[in-house]
């Protein structure tokens, strides 16, 4: 064993357990939390030699954080079930519809294209699309509003499915 894997060796026993707590602080789950600290004692091993010792645990914890960060966008949206899912519906649009939609997204610049796609195709909350695009959450809401608008301008109104009218009947 060289001595950056006898100092890594002493480094991992002395945190490790340190490390599970937090991570089950943050995600709440064992399993979880074991992967979390698993993932970043891998990192952590690869940058080894470039880390810092007064700052190794600030550079574990920031590893961390950004795992489970990064684990709970995807996690988010993903659902374990038992059963598959029914098919989805059919689209209450047709083709030509979605070639407008496609067409009209393009118009719009690439920021509100992104935060329209992100907020309503993904559904992901402001706060979300903030931090991901590196913007104020009022810059969400605003170009979210005005990419809609010019959405709603171009775009033909929705149509509403038709009720089939009843015939009334005359009782004599």
């Amino acid at each position: 064993m060289t001595s950056r894997d006898l100092d890594f060796s002493e480094y991992f026993a002395a945190r490790v357990q340190r490390f599970r707590r937090l991570a089950f602080a943050m995600c709440g789950d064992w399993h979880a939390a074991e992967d979390l600290v698993q993932a970043m004692f891998v990192q952590l091993y690869r940058r080894w030699r470039r880390v810092r010792p007064d700052t190794v645990d600030a550079y574990a914890r920031r590893i961390l954080l950004n795992g489970f960060l990064s684990g709970r966008r995807t996690a988010g949206r993903e659902q374990v079930t038992a059963e598959p899912p029914e098919r989805p519906a059919r689209p209450a649009y047709d083709s030509h519809e979605r070639l407008d939609l496609e067409r009209v997204l393009g118009t719009l610049t690439p920021r509100q294209r992104a935060m329209v796609v992100l907020r309503f195709l993904e559904d992901l909350p402001v706060t979300e699309v903030a931090g991901l695009l590196g913007v104020a959450e009022g810059t969400v809401k605003s170009q979210t509003a005005r990419g809609v608008e010019a959405l709603r301008a171009v775009l033909p109104a929705p149509k509403t499915p038709k009720t089939p009218k009843t015939s009334k009947t005359r009782e004599c």
